[in-house]
């Protein structure tokens, strides 16, 4: 994997970014608009981003793609859902100025920091990644970050510090991370995913060992879980550090209690040792995993114990990380990105535990690979909720070379029904949900709008 130098940005001036609106994007906009470069950018899509990025930091945005956008610009980023027979990538390519891909930009912002910590996994990074940013910021380290989410404490998702220190969400897409500059990894779990790119649970395997093999320093990695053990055998030359519920590991936790679904309260080992007690504003089993591995994480990155425990409770998360929206008609309304069945089925269990009377599950299947390759497992984990209620699938930069469709996940779930349309979504839902329930949207699409025209529906 090679990377680009890092002086690669000594000569430039004036960047523009295709997909400026993207989740990818957003965070190294705000990091080099606040080094003092000249952005600009376009999408095909309006959105809150798009707005932020027009109004409160005057970026000029264009929205449409379209060869004369790029002029003027001395380096050209897209992301790697534009497709290559999009106009202006085509004329970016055949003007001569640099033209790179959203992750090797990425990879060229890690390089510059000294105490890298690069979160990743299938599951878990977004909330992680903020979740750590957000102890730093509270230990007075100063961090910069790239979060795949924004985190209201930051006001986006990018941060620019003044310190040595970085957290960035290292998505194992398409082998995107392998071009970061770990010092620190934290490896949350490992799962199959991307299966279109890496076509086995093998290949992932080798690609999170390689991920674990460059880090410079310290490899934090979950103890529990069978498949991140796998991928951290035969690394050398690191500190190697577990996390995991069970008493094996390094760090794990005892004397756990939830309270209302959505606080913890947990005592956290350290070889035996009692640390102190953590306590978490964030629901499910799953962020008490989340939260250990960002307490090793801040230990490792200079953070005293006594710091690095309390400042976990100041997290309350991330956007679109099981995020309430709002209530209407005594409905309450949430969004969360979750697009793989673990997901799914973490933010699930995490609902049914609340103090809610049903649970409505309103997802938008994500790629038609994914959709089609994990069908069962979606079927399964969706029935977790009392109702079920899809959209079709968004294909995103995929083309439904599968011949797969809402309806076949929908045959596959008792009583589950679904629409082509988020309006009809919205008129369905909130003519059968009852004051009391609770009414969660799923998926990394735009599955987002459905839950605010169900907060607006009269």
């Amino acid at each position: 994997m090679t990377h680009i130098r890092k002086d690669f940005l000594n000569d430039k001036k004036h960047i523009h970014f295709i997909g400026i609106g993207g989740s990818g994007m957003f965070p190294l906009v705000q990091i080099l608009h606040g080094m003092g470069y000249y952005i600009t950018g376009s999408d095909n899509n309006p959105g809150d981003t798009i707005d932020f990025e027009r109004e409160k930091m005057d970026i000029p945005v264009v929205l449409g793609q379209k060869a004369e956008n790029i002029k003027g610009a001395d380096l050209i980023v897209h992301t790697a859902a534009i497709m290559d027979d999009n106009p202006e990538l085509i004329a970016a390519r055949e003007s001569g100025v640099p033209t790179i891909e959203r992750a090797d930009l990425l990879g060229l912002v890690t390089s510059w920091f000294d105490n890298c910590v690069c979160i990743c996994g299938t599951h878990g990074k977004t909330t992680t990644t903020a979740m750590l940013t957000q102890m730093f910021m509270e230990c007075g380290m100063d961090p910069s970050a790239v979060v795949g989410g924004k985190l209201p404490a930051i006001g986006g998702s990018g941060r620019l510090g003044k310190s040595d220190i970085m957290v960035c969400e290292a998505c194992e897409f398409e082998d995107h991370f392998l071009k970061c500059h770990p010092d620190i990894a934290v490896i949350l779990n490992v799962d199959a995913d991307h299966l279109e790119y890496f076509k086995t649970l093998d290949n992932i395997i080798a690609s999170f060992h390689k991920f674990a093999q460059m880090t410079t320093k310290t490899v934090i990695y979950n103890g529990d879980d069978i498949n991140s053990c796998k991928a951290v055998e035969g690394v050398t030359g690191k500190k190697m550090i577990t996390f995991g519920m069970d008493e094996k590991n390094d760090y794990y936790p005892k004397n756990i209690v939830h309270k209302d679904g959505r606080h913890t309260r947990y005592s956290l080992y350290y070889h035996g040792e009692n640390l102190g007690e953590v306590l978490l504003n964030v629901p499910g089993d799953h962020n008490i995993l989340n939260s250990i591995s960002a307490i090793a994480a801040a230990i490792e990155s200079g953070c005293s114990v006594s710091q690095a425990l309390s400042s976990a409770s100041v997290f309350e998360g991330a956007g679109r990380r099981f995020e309430i929206m709002g209530e209407n008609k005594g409905v309450t309304i949430a969004d969360d990105y979750g697009h793989h069945p673990a997901e799914i089925e973490a933010t699930l269990k995490a609902a049914k535990a609340m103090e809610y009377k049903q649970v409505w599950a309103v997802h938008q299947p994500f790629t038609y690979s994914r959709t089609a390759m994990l069908l069962d497992d979606f079927a399964r984990v969706l029935q977790i909720a009392d109702h079920v209620v899809l959209s079709e699938i968004m294909g995103s930069r995929e083309k439904n070379t599968y011949n797969i469709y809402a309806k076949d996940l929908a045959d596959k779930i008792p009583g589950c029904v679904w629409f082509e349309t988020f309006e009809e979504i919205s008129k369905y839902v909130m003519s059968h949900a009852q004051p009391g329930d609770l009414v969660i949207t799923l998926g990394c699409g735009d599955v987002y709008k459905c839950a605010k025209l169900m907060l607006a529906e009269k």
